[in-house]
């Protein structure tokens, strides 16, 4: 829902007291869902879709970094322009900075643009197993389209992983509750009230009926499926970009859990994805 220009650049050392002259950088199109799809389509050539809204005032660049990819892009156009993330690298300290610009939303009705997205997701539906629906939605989209989404998802019989928070996961639970919920700890306290631990998590599980996935940055990753407990290590590397780390662990998860329904292989494979992630500088990327 929230299209992005990731724009990379790479400091030897970055001092935000000074002038900075970067070493190098690059342009990806990006964005929560299409960082998940770039490592998709890096598991499994030709395996994803990539459905989303996207502003046409500066969207020519977008889809040719898209394709590109080999990311399946299907949209529908918007008015505005598509926001710019930039990713401030110091390959001295190792350390990653993220700075989100968001456009101003146009002044406009987007109930027709809303009808077109969703006839296209209904499309596309079709021809895949899964979903991962993920990023934030810009306050033009009706506050519940999160959950119709999910709806229209479930009643095709297609898995669903959800990676958003707050008003919109609530609201969606009341209806459409998808099969798999990955959100960080912090997102977790947030949206539930609840310490992200062992009981609370097992807990919300149960009563919703399905998996909770819980990323923790740097300690091992909690999950549980209805009330059942599993926990997985991460895998410790020397980052390069942390950026993605979350959606490329969702396309491992959600791609590893199509192919065995097993979950602690399913984290297993999310963790190495984050992991090689982590490595490199492209977001959503394992190479």
């Amino acid at each position: 829902m929230s299209a992005t220009y990731q724009r990379t650049v790479v400091f030897e050392n970055l001092n935000l007291t000074k002038v900075n002259r970067a070493k190098h950088y690059n342009l990806y199109a990006s964005g929560k869902a299409v960082n998940s799809a770039r490592v998709l389509a890096q598991l499994e050539k030709d395996c994803v879709i990539t459905v989303c809204p996207l502003p046409q005032n500066n969207s020519k660049e977008f889809i040719e970094l898209a394709q590109k990819d080999g990311l399946g892009l299907f949209y529908v156009d918007t008015p505005g322009k598509i926001r710019d993330c930039w990713t401030l690298l110091d390959s001295t300290a190792k350390t990653t900075t993220e700075i989100i610009a968001g456009e101003p939303l146009p002044d406009e009705d987007f109930s027709k643009y809303e009808i077109k997205l969703l006839k296209l997701l209904t499309e596309k539906l079709g021809e895949c197993d899964a979903m991962i629906l993920a990023g934030s939605r810009q306050g033009k989209w009706s506050p519940d389209i999160y959950a119709t989404i999910c709806g229209i998802a479930l009643d095709k019989g297609k898995l669903v992983l959800a990676d958003f928070i707050g008003k919109e996961l609530l609201s969606t639970l009341k209806s459409a509750v998808p099969q798999i919920i990955k959100i960080n700890d912090e997102e977790f306290t947030t949206t539930f009230g609840l310490p992200a631990n062992q009981e609370n998590i097992c807990k919300k599980s149960r009563e919703l009926n399905n998996i909770i996935v819980i990323t923790r940055g740097t300690e091992s990753t909690l999950a549980a499926c209805r009330g059942e407990f599993f926990e997985c290590p991460v895998q410790k590397v020397v980052p390069v970009n942390t950026t993605a780390c979350g959606d490329s662990f969702n396309a491992g998860f959600l791609y590893e859990y199509v192919n065995s329904a097993d979950i602690q292989k399913s984290l297993q494979k999310g963790t190495w994805c984050a992991a090689q992630n982590a490595k490199v500088e492209a977001p959503g990327s394992l190479e």
